[in-house]
This record gives structure tokens, C-alpha cells and sequence, in this order.
């Protein structure tokens, strides 16, 4: 299926789950939060959370600095 994901459009495989979809693209899950189809949605709640074909998934990674 295809999402675009950080404005960029990726194809995925079906029912994949948020976590899922983290780790088939290799992005980092600690300190990033994720936003699907305009929800933020819960860190606890990425494994359970299916993706739909022509989801938009934006992933923001938190900077620390001084």
C-alpha cells in the first residue's frame, strides 16, 4: 500500500502497524512523537494502531541543545 510519510510517499506492506512501520523504515523510536492522519497518537499505542493504505504519517524527533 502507500502512505506518505514526512511528505514523501513510501510503499508499505498491508496492515502494518505503527511500530511496525518505525522499525521497516529504520526510524528511531525514542524521543520522536507521530502524528497519522492528523491524531497524535500515544507511544503505547503504535503496536495496536493500523496503518490504511493513503495514510499521512508525519514523525517528529525531539532536539535536545542549549
Amino acid at each position: 500500500m502507500r502512505i506518505e510519510i514526512n511528505g514523501k510517499v513510501k510503499e508499505v506492506p498491508d496492515g502494518i502497524s505503527l511500530q511496525s512501520l518505525l522499525e521497516h523504515l529504520s526510524l528511531p523510536q525514542r524521543r520522536v512523537a507521530v502524528e497519522l492522519d492528523h491524531q497524535v497518537i500515544r507511544k503505547i499505542d503504535w503496536p495496536s494502531t493500523l496503518v490504511n493504505d493513503g495514510a499521512r504519517i508525519e514523525v517528529v524527533h525531539f532536539v535536545g541543545g542549549g
